[in-house]
């Protein structure tokens, strides 16, 4: 049921993605493995209002998941959609912009958080259905990992909650950041570790850290997020244009920097995003070819987050049926996206913002 026709300050359609990566994979158990996590969220009573447990649903983090991990370990990625449909809850009450969301609530939860997945019991939450939850997630997690797996789970959750904290602190004081502190910080809040650590789980990849860490590998984490972000911030403009201050996103904060309408400031945001995917294609290639086995599934991993996850956000009602439009999701609702074959920005050197162009750097010649 619509609650309001007020249009999208964006406009539509979207504009056409650059993605020249496979789009149509996904987990062949998807649809049992969403009904499972759906039981173990009921069975928690995360959601005993049936609005917000329909609101929750509309994530579509099964498909989320189950899309970004198109092959592996059934046990580890029911566990990956779990945490997604509690962050995801998480992430609702963080981007609310309810009075209670500060800057303090949103880095002391967030620290007591990262307590609780480094020491289990640590009982430092409040008590209720979502800290039972995510007492369950923490122990069958640390079960399931190795040490060394969680320590990066750790770190991308740490990542998540940093970028909230840092978005919070912006709307709190009425700060619109650049577009170079946004480069920098911005892309924190999507998880992109928390996400490809559990891809590497349920694929049974183990890199070394000196790999994993090595400049390009990190550069392509890096690039990936980017993007995925970037992708993001179209998808979910409409959900968040009701906040004021306006939502720390990529469009908003071109649109700021340059004096633009959010309608305008797409097309830049658009030819920033393509110029990110360019270099992650390049050097993803630069790297494939002397990898080894376990490094060259990480990469592969790498390019089902980015299309994965463009997929998922076409057919998440979430976004394509926004809550401060809509009473309840739409059934079905989706954006019916276009893919373009070349990018919108031929330019092939970096941009002129250093969180992103040492990415460049790392390429042969």
């Amino acid at each position: 049921m619509t609650s309001t026709d007020r249009p999208s300050r964006i406009g539509r359609p979207l504009p056409a993605f650059h993605c020249p990566l496979d789009t149509g994979l996904v987990h062949p158990r998807a649809k049992e493995l969403e009904a499972l996590a759906v039981d173990w969220l009921d069975s928690h009573g995360i959601h005993t209002d049936p609005v917000e447990r329909a609101w929750s649903l509309a994530t579509h983090s099964a498909d989320f998941s189950c899309r970004i991990v198109p092959h592996g370990d059934d046990t580890a990625l029911l566990l990956f959609i779990e945490w997604n449909y509690w962050a995801n809850a998480v992430d609702d009450w963080q981007d609310s912009g309810a009075d209670d969301v500060r800057t303090a609530a949103v880095a002391d939860h967030g620290a007591r958080l990262l307590r609780t997945i480094e020491t289990p019991g640590a009982g430092v939450l409040p008590d209720g259905p979502m800290t039972r939850a995510l007492d369950d997630l923490v122990t069958r997690t640390h079960a399931l990992l190795t040490p060394f797996e969680l320590r990066r789970f750790t770190e991308g959750t740490r990542d998540w909650l940093l970028g909230a904290a840092w978005e919070a602190a912006n709307a709190e004081r009425g700060l619109m950041p650049g577009l170079a502190d946004f480069a920098a910080m911005g892309t924190l809040a999507n998880g992109t570790r928390f996400s490809l650590t559990w891809a590497d789980v349920a694929n049974r990849v183990r890199l070394a850290p000196e790999v994993l860490y090595a400049p390009a590998v990190r550069a392509l984490t890096d690039a990936a997020g980017f993007v995925v972000s970037a992708d993001n911030d179209l998808f979910s403009y409409d959900k968040d244009d009701h906040v004021e201050p306006r939502e720390v996103n990529l469009i908003n904060v071109i649109a700021h920097q340059e004096g633009l309408t959010p309608a305008r400031a797409v097309p830049v945001a658009v030819a920033l995003r393509d110029r990110a995917m360019g270099l992650f294609l390049r050097l993803r290639e630069q790297v494939a070819r002397d990898a080894d086995e376990p490094l060259a599934r990480h990469l592969e991993g790498m390019g089902h987050y980015i299309a994965g996850c463009l997929a998922w956000q076409d057919r998440a009602p979430r976004y394509a049926s926004p809550r401060n439009r809509n009473e309840l999701p739409v059934e079905g609702a989706r954006f019916d996206i276009r893919y373009s074959d070349v990018s919108s920005d031929d330019r092939t050197g970096a941009p002129p913002l250093p969180a992103l162009a040492w990415w460049w750097d790392l390429l042969d010649g």
